[in-house]
This record gives C-alpha cells, sequence and structure tokens, in this order.
C-alpha cells in the first residue's frame, strides 16, 4: 500500500500472546464447557464458518461462563485487536440490548449472546485457530509455525447511530462511513463517476457469510493510480483504518504485504448521508467491505477480508510446503 503509515519490518509477539490467551481460557472453563469450546482444528465446516446474523454457532456461549471464563475470552479477543477495534466491539455487543429495546423485548437478544470456539491444542500443536463471535461481531485468528493469519474481522451496528437532540450518543462504526466520504468528496466529478459503480446499493456485503470470499467483485470501481495525491492519501488512510483493527504488529505485516499493489475503489448508492449506500476496496488478496443498506440507512455492516488468505489459508500452504518440500523427479517420472 503505497503511502501507507506502516513501515519496516516489526518483532511480533501476538503469536505468543495469543496462544497464551487461548490455553488460559480453555483452562479458566469446566469439562462441559471445554468440551464445547474445543474442536478438531482439521473440521473444516466449523473452523471456516462465519455468520454475523444471531443463529446457533460452534462453542461455548459468554451467557453460560462464569466472571473468570469470561473475561479469559475478552483477553483472548483482545489479543487480536487493536485498542480502539476492541472499544468498537465492545460497542457492539452492547448495542445487542439496545436493538432487544426497540424490538420491545420480543427476539431476548442480549450481549452475552457471543460464542467461543478454539480449533486444535494451543498449548501442543504448529496449528490451531479459533474464533469470537454473534451477531454484528465475527473475528477469527488462524496460526501455523506461530504465524497470524488475521481474517475474516466482521464488525456491525445496529443501530448504527443513535442520537439524542440531533447528536450522536452512539456511533461505533462512524470513522468508516465518514473517512469513505471524504475520500468520495475528495475524488471530483471524473474519479466519483468512476468510483460510483451502481445508483442503489447491495442489499448487504456481497462477500456475505460464505467461507471463501470472491477472489474479484466487479466492477473494480476507480484505481488508486488514477487518484490525485489527496484521494491516494485518502485511499492509503481508509485501507489503513481496517487494517488498524489488528494489533500493531499484525497490521504492519499486512500494510507491507499490500504495499506497491494497486488498490480500487468502489461506492454503490447516493452519497447523501442517511440513504442507503455501499463501498468497497480491493488489492492483491484483500476485500474490504460496508454497507448500510436499510430503509433508514441505520444498519451497518463491515468486513476485512482475504480471498486467499482467509481462515488461514496463506499460513497453512506456507506451512505444508515447509514440512512436505517436494521431492526430487526421478528420470522418467510423469511431471
Amino acid at each position: 500500500m503505497s503511502g501507507g503509515r506502516y513501515t519496516g519490518t516489526v518483532e511480533d509477539p501476538v503469536p505468543e500472546q495469543m496462544r497464551a490467551a487461548a490455553e488460559a481460557f480453555l483452562a479458566a472453563l469446566d469439562g462441559p464447557d471445554r468440551d464445547a469450546a474445543r474442536h478438531a482444528f482439521d473440521d473444516e465446516p466449523a473452523r471456516r464458518w462465519l455468520e454475523y446474523r444471531p443463529r446457533p454457532r460452534p462453542g461455548v456461549t459468554l451467557a453460560g461462563l462464569d466472571v473468570t471464563a469470561r473475561k479469559a475470552a475478552h483477553r483472548l479477543l483482545a489479543t487480536a485487536l487493536s485498542p480502539a477495534a476492541y472499544a468498537q466491539a465492545m460497542a457492539v455487543m452492547a448495542l445487542e440490548e439496545v436493538l432487544d429495546r426497540a424490538e420491545d423485548w420480543r427476539r431476548g437478544r442480549h450481549s452475552g449472546d457471543y460464542w467461543v470456539a478454539v480449533f486444535g491444542d494451543p498449548a501442543r500443536d504448529d496449528d490451531w485457530a479459533w474464533r469470537f463471535e454473534g451477531h454484528h461481531l465475527s473475528v477469527s485468528m488462524t496460526v501455523a509455525d506461530d504465524r497470524i493469519s488475521p481474517a475474516p474481522v466482521f464488525l456491525g451496528a445496529n443501530p448504527a447511530t443513535v442520537r439524542h437532540a440531533g447528536r450522536p450518543v452512539s456511533r461505533p462504526l462512524g470513522p468508516e462511513e465518514d473517512l469513505a466520504r471524504e475520500l468520495l468528496d475528495a475524488l471530483g466529478p471524473g474519479g466519483r463517476s468512476a468510483a460510483i459503480i451502481a445508483d442503489e446499493a447491495p442489499a448487504d456485503i456481497i462477500s456475505a457469510t460464505r467461507a471463501a470470499a470472491p477472489d474479484r467483485l466487479d466492477p473494480l470501481g476507480v484505481p488508486r493510480g488514477r487518484l490525485r495525491p489527496t484521494g491516494r492519501a485518502l485511499l492509503d488512510r481508509l485501507v489503513a483504518l481496517y487494517l488498524d483493527r489488528l494489533p500493531p504488529e499484525l497490521a504492519a505485516r499486512e500494510a507491507d504485504r499490500l504495499d506497491g499493489g494497486e488498490l480500487h475503489f468502489a461506492w454503490a448508492g447516493p452519497v447523501e448521508p442517511g440513504r442507503r449506500h455501499y463501498y468497497r476496496v480491493q488489492g492483491e488478496d484483500l476485500l474490504i467491505e460496508y454497507d448500510n443498506t436499510t430503509e433508514d440507512g441505520n444498519h451497518a455492516h463491515t468486513v476485512l477480508r482475504r480471498p486467499a488468505g482467509d481462515f488461514g489459508a496463506d499460513v497453512l500452504a506456507a506451512h505444508h510446503a515447509a514440512a512436505h518440500p517436494p521431492g526430487p523427479v526421478r528420470p522418467g517420472a510423469p511431471r
């Protein structure tokens, strides 16, 4: 990502922190809860699970845990998120109570309806993973040889904004909307015409809850290379905003991976605030999506995905290549 704010190689303490936190979480559970939380690493349907709607899901629920185990779950989540993103996640969880009140308590939503699942044994295995997930929050981390693959990371908010006397009281995903609008304004008529791919926004993020994100979504929108310096800087800031959901060491690595590659920005829907809108950013093994597409434009979804690296596909491929290098080809053997 040219112009990004991360440079150089940063020593990464996060894998060990994550491993220790996962071990502490499992140790804090009693037998039945530990059995519910633990899954085999090769249970692909459970491990490659993404669900940001209120649905049953693999793992153990926070609502059934004691304070020690709940705090251990939160400490595990905190190893995957920056302080700002952790605050966003806590706001998202608290909004379940606000939404339940707005729905006249009919659906029994509650802030304890979040689930933790661990795949493999963090104390012994080279390859293991974990997920913290519930309505409007899904964070999946995969570890192979102490390298972390940090995606998907989904954050949503309903209501996206709570106001009093015209002023926002709660708006946890406000930066994600505001910075994209600032970029759209900076594009100028020509750039905006290339960036706006549809007059109406899609009903939801297009990657949805698929285990595999699309490699490419067309139309791509406007390429970074066509933008003026202000537009390029704002697009870089928008990507950095999503990468900054991760701890600094992981964000730096992801930014280094993107450095020098082309980015595309696309917008769908009206540009006026308060109406249904959507945007996405695509790059090399990068998909960022945002939508706010309910009738009142007050229900937001955001996701950071890596189509070729989600759920650890990248680090697991590297691990497999290192552990099982191809042998010499015998003369006359088929290639």
